[in-house]
């Protein structure tokens, strides 16, 4: 007889699986416990419903993304000067390529959050890292002209780069299953970012 803790990780095992097939939309709570071999009430007494289990996938993986990012972001934000260029591009690529390890080790709830997850609360998931990535990038980009006596970027522009960069990551995760492969192209992706952030901060 399984324990508690068995059953629940059995239920998310299989769970994963439907929403890898199916889409959350689609994905079918009868259909998970009977692979499970459970009740649907046995589901009930671990999750409060078919997104809570959906949750109970992808949550803890997008927190960690999350964090990596702020940390990056607020690094940049709060350092005294924009000076040392080559420094500030090896920063860059350290955390695009700690971003990808943390997709990778937990690929399959990336993959459900970025084309899975229509009709859950983590559908707007890829709009939500844009509209985040973007505030970040204006705040900078303030900073930088300030400093260096820069007319500031269009509003537009700042937004397709965000956009732009966060589907470098989307595009991986779609494309490429092996970390090793996709990693092998991250860092010419990042220089072609660095380039065009420089070039938003030098045109009038």
């Amino acid at each position: 007889m399984k324990n508690e803790k068995e059953t629940k990780e059995q239920l998310i095992q299989w769970g994963r699986k439907e929403f890898l097939e199916k889409g959350f939309a689609q994905a079918s709570l009868r259909n998970i416990c009977k692979n499970a071999g459970v009740t649907t009430g046995a589901l009930y007494f671990f999750f409060e419903n078919k997104e809570d289990l959906f949750a109970s996938i992808v949550e803890e993986p997008l927190r960690e993304l999350n964090q990596i990012l702020d940390e990056h972001f607020d690094k940049e934000l709060y350092q005294e000067e924009y000076l040392n260029q080559v420094k500030e591009d090896m920063e860059d690529l350290a955390c695009a390529k700690e971003m990808l390890h943390c997709i990778y080790q937990n690929y399959d709830a990336f993959h459900l959050l970025l084309t899975k997850s229509r009709g859950s609360k983590f559908e707007h998931t890829e709009e939500q890292f844009v509209e985040m990535t973007e505030k970040k990038y204006r705040l900078m980009a303030e900073r930088i002209c300030l400093q260096r006596n820069l007319s500031k970027p269009a509003d537009y522009m700042l937004h397709w780069f965000a956009h732009t960069q966060v589907n470098l990551f989307v595009h991986l995760v779609s494309h490429e299953k092996s970390e090793e492969n996709a990693g092998r192209n991250l860092e010419a992706m990042v220089a072609c970012m660095v380039a065009c952030w420089n070039q938003l901060l030098q045109d009038k």
